[in-house]
């Protein structure tokens, strides 16, 4: 599927994804509400086939955090990007991907660890390379560290 199909797909099952389009991949941001049920879709539905997550990451925007997922279907050789902004800083949460793709559970582990994003219903959401009592999440834009140099 080329770019515009990909978008007539996405918007079939789910009517209030918006797109951006300004950078390499499709750029796919979907509501936190329907998240779980789209992406469950792009694995499930044999037009999307999205078997492969490659990446997962987590973007501090000082007043939000929006998570990031790249997919790739190996099958049909189209990839693009999930975005879903959590509003709530104090308390961020969402749905874990895990039963959907593997290797979102370390990648989870580890925006967990670094940003402080809790995964609804992960099998085994602990920290990854910090040790368990440490103070704060080191990738947040708040964080402060009294080693830190400021610039």
């Amino acid at each position: 599927m080329n770019k515009e199909e990909l978008k007539s797909a996405i918007t079939g099952i789910l009517p209030e994804a918006t797109f951006d389009e300004s950078g390499e991949l499709l750029n796919v941001i979907v509501p936190s509400s329907g998240f779980l049920q789209f992406m469950t879709n792009l694995m499930s539905k044999k037009e999307f086939d999205m078997n492969y997550l490659y990446c997962l990451t987590c973007i501090d925007w000082k007043d939000h955090f929006m998570m990031v997922y790249h997919l790739l279907s190996r099958n049909h050789k189209h990839e693009f990007v999930v975005k879903v902004k959590l509003e709530n800083r104090d308390q961020a949460e969402i749905e874990t991907v895990c039963g959907i793709w593997k290797t979102a559970e370390l990648l989870e582990r580890e925006v967990f660890d670094l940003f402080g994003v809790t995964f609804l219903h992960h099998p085994d959401l602990r920290r990854l390379f910090l040790d368990e009592d440490w103070p704060g999440f080191p990738l947040r834009k708040d964080y402060v560290d009294e080693n830190m140099i400021e610039i």
